[in-house]
């Protein structure tokens, strides 16, 4: 990515890849448009060289030259306080004066980029270069590439079955079976549910992704629940004995893997509901945690990160 600075110099980060990783993905900027930044894995080191062009006749006096790749999470309602988990800095040129375009390589092959790119309603987990060129009399010059990164999972060795029985006494007693606990992101969720007993006047049933991000920790923690997806089972009135398929695609809603307390910022959850409606618009439901761990890096074709890309100043 190239930025201007004026009649002083332009400022480019050449990021050198191995042949076949060189991917990329889509995030939104701060004017909310789609940005194609390079996308990594953690195992892979950033590594590339910065070059600074002068413009023709000019000098560049400073103080020094440096490049730091951060990981930062940012809590949305407090973005004054953000919290760096990754912090690696190199020096790449101490005070003096250019007098013409020079090229500096950057090696960050030993700092692991363990978390992933994670942008939600309240909080975001963001990577990105900063070249900052210190100058004495002179505002200094920033320039910032944002980075995404993706870890890929091992499948789980053990991805058990869920059964469970809901029901009202003497009215309503269900029973339902998803064939597997764990999914990754282009995942089908597969099971049945069967009634039992069935003494009230059903309406429709529909199977609701949930998506709860928690914040915080402790007395300070905000949870907040979004509902992905809604989709329809059944509409009419079961009966006793009757079983209803249950098959529904995860790939068309954007999700992420599982966080687990994320450097005690922050945490993911999602959750498979099941919501039965009766005549009355009474709702019966029963909800289930589900784990939810990445198969491929890019795995879902055309995935976007909705995370913001901009320039950060002292």
């Amino acid at each position: 990515m190239n930025i201007l600075f004026g009649s002083v110099c332009d400022l480019d980060i050449e990021l050198t890849r191995e042949e076949g990783q060189d991917k990329k993905c889509s995030i939104k900027n701060e004017k909310g448009e789609l940005e194609i930044v390079p996308l990594y894995t953690g195992s892979e080191g950033v590594i590339g060289k910065l070059h600074v062009k002068l413009k023709t006749g000019k000098k560049l006096e400073h103080s020094g030259i440096n490049i730091t790749l951060y990981g930062k999470i940012e809590v949305l309602y407090d973005r004054s306080n953000p919290y760096s988990f990754c912090t690696a800095e190199k020096e790449l040129e101490s005070a003096g004066t250019l007098s013409e375009s020079k090229s500096y390589p950057f090696d960050f092959s030993t700092t692991t980029l363990s978390e992933e790119t994670y942008r939600g309603n309240n909080v975001r987990l963001r990577y990105f270069l900063r070249v900052r060129i210190a100058r004495q009399y002179s505002p200094n010059i920033h320039h910032v590439l944002d980075l995404a990164v993706q870890n890929i999972e091992k499948e789980p060795e053990v991805n058990n079955s869920i059964k469970m029985e809901v029901g009202i006494e003497d009215c309503l007693h269900i029973e339902f079976e998803y064939a597997r606990g764990k999914y990754h992101m282009n995942d089908v969720v597969i099971g049945k549910i069967y009634f039992l007993l069935v003494r009230i006047k059903i309406k429709f049933m529909e199977l609701i992704i949930v998506k709860r991000e928690s914040t915080g920790s402790g007395p300070n923690t905000y949870n907040e629940s979004e509902n992905l997806s809604k989709f329809e089972l059944m509409d009419g009135a079961p009966v006793r004995g009757e079983s209803i398929p249950i098959r529904l695609f995860l790939s068309p809603y954007g999700l992420s893997p599982t966080y687990k307390n994320v450097h005690n910022r922050f945490s993911v959850k999602y959750f498979l509901n099941l919501v039965l409606v009766d005549v009355e618009d009474r709702r019966y439901f029963k909800q289930q945690e589900i784990i939810m761990w990445r198969k491929d890096v890019g795995d879902a074709e055309g995935e976007r990160f909705d995370i913001s890309v901009g320039a950060e100043g002292e």
